[in-house]
């Protein structure tokens, strides 16, 4: 019996309700997007027509019934002083006019009517919403449902941009913005991250995301987040409808908030579209990736008369410059072998030029993602920007398809050294499990020389390039083998240089059994994971003896850890790899017997670090603890044992005190480490 057209519609809607929810959890959840934002909208904005022309197949659980995604698991959920609404979006100077003439009908004026409005650059990050009670930051939150989001205080507090005190005491406020990550320092993370084998960024604002949920506060700061503030929020009180939003920027930037100073007040739908056009170029020019625009009604008390929509304020919309796009030919999917050994496909491309710049390759991912899209060499292929940073390959044209292009399949032994490949069933990644392969080695290197492994001072990527160029070092045990001599010959080297690394080298063949398990790149063992194996088992050759069951016994080794460890010492290479370092003299033992033997006073016990401490780097506290076998924290709980509490200590102190944790001040900790000694 064929359907009705009433069934066909509910259909679609179901089909399309069912899409929008997968795109938002990509999104919103794992910030890892599949579609453009245009894509998204055109999904958004056909539900919306669907279901504005059948009111009675609208669901409470619609994408159109709620402003955003759901908040990420793993952290405290808290509510916004009021509702983050999203914006709705333009692509064109016809649909900003269509936005102009519905807020003059909202607001009962004829359509030519010259609104003011404020245009500011729309920041490609992650929205936030801080809480300042009497001039103080108490509170950092992510906009998740758009009602409550992720809790983030901690990390919040740690970026240098956002004041942890205002300069005036504006009483109870919530203070609206974006973190946003740097084009520079974006860079030098995706350059971290690929020679670290690990997935990279496809834009700042993923990076963004990806950085303020990490749970490690100091991570979070040594990612460089920024932010810009453009709301002010009070309890009860959506907004004053006094004044202006130009009042409100510039009251944020008396107040000590960074706000961003391209912004300008626009006299009617003519200034708008005269900004919109001039920063299509220039917003190149910027040290941060903007995608469009954000047009604001700047009259507060005209924006309470407009009012909003479930989801969306009608006094302001996001104009959206197009992703720049281009087709060009797939030559080659070819593979990089990063520092962990993860083997990740890429595309080489007959050169094209794309914003400015001549693109030759573009990311793929993984070998899952060249199969959902069919990518085959030789393909026509449609590529973009993504975050107008990293080429990426947004489909091929199948059209286009020459008659002799096969569907492409991952190989399985390493592309450098013939290994063979690994890839757990529940990851999507193929690794090469060679600590020496020569695509590895010299990433491996730089790794294995730096501060918290075996720190080999001078031993940076420059010198470890001329090494492995010149093929005096080709895995970590040459490092050993080394004379003056033939490394004084190396560019910008002479004897005095070369002597001092030559003594560096051998100075670190005392480095303590922990730091060499770091120095050799273990995947998933980390400073902490290399320690405690190091504690547990004593000696190299225990460790390499162990089984699943024993390594999984130790403290702070799960399973992921310990099956990496077993697969490292299975690898016959590796093996051979570190017999060539212990016969070239390098320490396989833990130098205190008694952590090896379970002398461990502080097992058991979790410490807090607050405030600057006079005597020590926080690096060398949380060494001294976990060399006894005590844990380092970065938030206060019940469970916390000691909380040490050096000078301008924060709200971590405020925190012990609340909860009754133990309080140690600098010189209390250090005599309890003296007796623990």
């Amino acid at each position: 019996m064929p359907r009705t057209a009433s069934s066909r519609v509910e259909s679609r809607i179901q089909a399309l309700r069912e899409r929008i929810r997968h795109h938002e959890e990509r999104y919103y959840v794992h910030d890892d997007p599949e579609i453009s934002d245009a894509e998204f909208d055109a999904l958004m904005r056909e539900l919306g027509e669907l279901e504005g022309a059948h009111p009675d197949l609208v669901t409470p659980d619609s994408p159109t019934q709620r402003v955003g995604g759901r908040p990420v698991e793993g952290f405290e959920t808290a509510r916004h002083a009021a509702p983050m609404l999203s914006l709705e979006n333009a692509y064109s100077a016809e649909e900003l006019g269509e936005f102009h003439a519905r807020l003059c009908r909202a607001l009962d004026v004829a359509e030519d009517t010259a609104l003011p409005y404020v245009a500011e650059l729309k920041i490609d990050g992650l929205s936030i919403a801080l809480t300042y009670e009497h001039g103080r930051l108490t509170r950092g939150v992510t906009r998740g449902d758009g009602v409550q989001g992720e809790d983030v205080t901690p990390n919040v507090r740690v970026i240098r941009a956002i004041p942890l005190s205002l300069k005036t005491d504006p009483g109870l406020v919530e203070i609206r913005g974006e973190v946003y990550l740097p084009r520079d320092a974006f860079e030098r993370m995706n350059t971290e991250r690929e020679q670290a084998g690990d997935p990279v960024f496809a834009n700042p604002r993923n990076a963004a995301a990806g950085a303020i949920r990490t749970l490690d506060t100091a991570a979070v700061a040594r990612r460089g987040l920024r932010a810009f503030m453009y709301q002010v929020v009070r309890p009860g009180d959506a907004e004053s409808e006094r004044g202006s939003h130009q009042d409100v920027l510039r009251g944020l930037a008396g107040w000590g908030c960074p706000v961003e100073p391209h912004w300008e007040a626009c006299a009617g739908l003519g200034d708008i579209l005269a900004f919109c056009d001039r920063w299509a170029e220039q917003r190149r020019t910027l040290k941060f990736d903007t995608d469009g625009v954000v047009i604001k009604l700047d009259d507060l008390a005209l924006r309470a008369k407009a009012g909003a929509t479930a989801k969306c304020p009608r006094w302001a919309i996001a104009f959206k410059y197009p992703a720049e796009q281009a087709t060009t030919r797939l030559l080659k999917i070819d593979l990089n072998v990063g520092r962990t050994g993860a083997v990740t496909p890429y595309a080489v491309l007959e050169p094209v030029v794309l914003s400015g710049t001549t693109v030759s390759k573009a990311t793929l991912h993984n070998e899952q993602e060249i199969a959902r899209r069919d990518l085959r060499e030789g393909d026509m292929v449609l590529i973009e920007k993504g975050g107008e940073i990293i080429p990426k390959v947004v489909k091929a044209i199948e059209s286009q398809r020459p008659a002799n292009a096969v569907p492409w399949q991952m190989r399985r032994t390493c592309p450098s050294c013939d290994s063979r490949l690994v890839k757990p069933d529940d990851e999507v990644v193929w690794r090469c499990e060679n600590a020496s392969c020569p695509a590895r080695i010299r990433r491996g290197l730089v790794h294995y020389a730096s501060r918290r492994a075996m720190d080999i001072e001078g031993l940076g990527e420059e010198r470890v390039d001329q090494l492995v160029t010149s093929g005096l070092v080709k895995d970590y045990a040459d490092l050993y083998h080394l004379t003056v001599e033939p490394v004084a010959e190396l560019d910008r080297m002479g004897n005095k240089s070369a002597a001092k690394l030559i003594d560096g080298i051998a100075a670190s063949r005392n480095a303590d059994l922990w730091r060499l398990l770091h120095g050799l790149g273990i995947r998933h063992v980390g400073e902490g994971g290399a320690q405690a194996l190091a504690r547990g088992f004593g000696t190299m050759d225990a460790l390499r003896a162990a089984s699943l069951e024993a390594l999984k016994s130790v403290p702070d080794v799960g399973d992921v850890v310990a099956a990496s460890v077993q697969s490292f010492f299975g690898e016959v290479k590796n093996g051979h790899l570190v017999d060539r370092l212990a016969a070239a003299g390098v320490n396989m033992a833990a130098q205190t017997a008694g952590e090896a033997l379970g002398a461990q006073p502080f097992a058991g016990r979790t410490f807090v670090l607050t405030g600057t401490l006079g005597g020590m780097t926080r690096e060398e506290a949380t060494e001294l603890i976990t060399a006894r076998g005590g844990k380092v924290s970065g938030s206060v709980s019940k469970k916390t044992s000691f909380v040490v509490a050096g000078t301008e200590a924060g709200s971590k102190l405020d925190k012990a005190r609340e909860l009754g944790v133990t309080v140690l001040d600098e010189a209390e900790f250090q005599a309890l480490i003296m007796k623990s000694s």
